[in-house]
């Protein structure tokens, strides 16, 4: 029984993560939180899509959907409102490009960045960077401010700025944007000192590292993934920088037989903390004030993103259960006596969020042809001072009252919740829109 429990645990673990055999494009830049192609090719087979169809997925993220939409040769449409993510849907989702013209400026970039390396008396390789007498380059003042403290060493960021100048040089052509993105990925997950858990943190200092060998291999990964798809053909997929709260005229008049997608959770995570270091390095974030523009284009799910005004709330008045959990996390609030300033909004994004989940699924009625199939991954939260919060059952409740037909929700995994001790489900509601 035990072999068969830990046999069970293990296949739970690893429905989250991405196949060897799915690492083609989908690997180029993927979002921490980001679900799994497999689960998407499920769904689109249960759908029964086909390449007349159009699948939409209205939180797209990173563009796994729209990635695994393209590779079945279904037409897909992404909306996401989170610009460094929403670039990185747009690169992975352009096959278009002459591989060998853009291999032979990879050359040229790493050929032009160890030329400078050297002028600086500087290696990419650490074994050689041990008695450096240089200036380092850093960030600016607005842009410390922006990222988490240590997020990068000293000399990796000095490097990493050095081989950005040399990729800007091409600026101006079809190629930067796979330069940017490989950057971007190297840069996160191998340069910086970031790691991953429940929430982004820093890790380990990494006094020295690989910069621009990381980098370039990236870009071979790039490359060779294009060449695999050179002279086939591929369904048309477009990604969408919008709100997906107010998405009823983003699609011209176009109509969807499909929703594949997975919304925040309301889990007191800020999202753009995940793509914050190259958001800020590559310039898609220059200021607080481009933070918080950015923040508030987001369906409320954190404390750090709910400002005055906000009335998504207001769309969810008429559900007990949504009122009687916000309730139930303020008085446990005032029975811990927890004053602070985001603790006295735990209550208030709860209602936020199911009330934005309810504004998306009254605009998206308009877009949607009748019969269309939805399938929302989502997860149940305790994260809000110990108060279960069962989104899935929540969601599948207001698409109901919405004329939506409920058709099940899916287990797609369990996951451990460090704050309660206890399995929390993630699951797929599934949805059908009559019309």
């Amino acid at each position: 029984m035990q072999i068969l429990e830990a046999e069970k645990e293990v296949k739970n673990s690893s429905k989250n993560k991405l196949d060897k055999s799915d690492r083609e494009f989908h690997d180029w830049y993927r979002f921490v939180l980001s679900y799994p192609p497999q689960l998407v090719r499920k769904y689109i087979y249960e759908f029964d899509l086909t390449s007349e169809d159009i699948l939409l997925d209205p939180f797209c993220g990173t563009g796994t959907t729209l990635v695994e939409a393209k590779l079945q040769n279904i037409p897909s449409i992404g909306i996401e409102a989170n610009n460094f993510a929403h670039f990185a849907s747009t690169v992975k989702t352009d096959w278009d490009i002459d591989v060998k013209a853009l291999m032979e400026l990879v050359k040229q970039i790493r050929e032009n960045t160890l030329d400078e390396f050297r002028k600086q008396r500087i290696s990419d390789y650490p074994e050689f960077n041990s008695d450096l007498d240089i200036e380092l380059r850093s960030l600016n003042g607005e842009q410390k401010k922006l990222i988490l403290h240590n997020s990068i060493s000293p000399l990796p960021l000095h490097k990493s700025l050095v081989l950005l100048d040399q990729i800007n040089n091409y600026q101006n052509t079809k190629f930067h944007k796979y330069f940017v993105l490989a950057f971007g990925n190297s840069l996160v997950y191998h340069i910086s000192n970031l790691r991953f858990g429940p929430e982004v943190g820093v890790g380990k200092m990494k006094a020295d590292v690989l910069v621009v060998s990381t980098w370039y291999k990236q870009m071979q990964n790039i490359c060779n993934d294009l060449l695999s798809s050179k002279d086939k053909y591929f369904a048309k997929s477009e990604s969408i920088f919008s709100d997906s709260r107010n998405l009823k005229d983003l699609l011209n008049g176009r109509k969807v037989s499909a929703v594949i997608t997975s919304p925040p959770y309301p889990n007191e995570k800020d999202y753009t903390r995940t793509t914050r270091l190259e958001s800020v390095l590559l310039g898609f974030i220059n200021s607080k004030e481009e933070l918080r523009s950015l923040k508030r284009s987001l369906l409320r799910s954190n404390t750090r993103g709910i400002y005055k005004g906000d009335n998504d709330d207001d769309y969810v008045k008429g559900f007990p259960e949504i009122q009687r959990i916000a309730s139930e996390i303020e008085n446990r609030r005032i029975e811990l006596g927890k004053t602070s300033g985001f603790e006295r909004l735990y209550h208030k994004v709860t209602k936020l969020y199911f009330g934005g989940i309810a504004k998306h699924l009254i605009e998206l009625q308009s877009v949607l042809k009748p019969n269309a199939k939805l399938a929302y991954v989502v997860g149940d939260q305790a994260s809000f001072l110990r108060v279960m919060i069962p989104t899935g059952k929540l969601i599948a409740e207001i698409a109901e009252s919405l004329g939506y037909e409920v058709e099940r929700i899916d287990l797609f995994r369990t996951r451990f919740s460090t704050a309660t001790k206890t399995n929390l489900n993630e699951e797929v509601v599934i949805l059908r829109w009559r019309g």
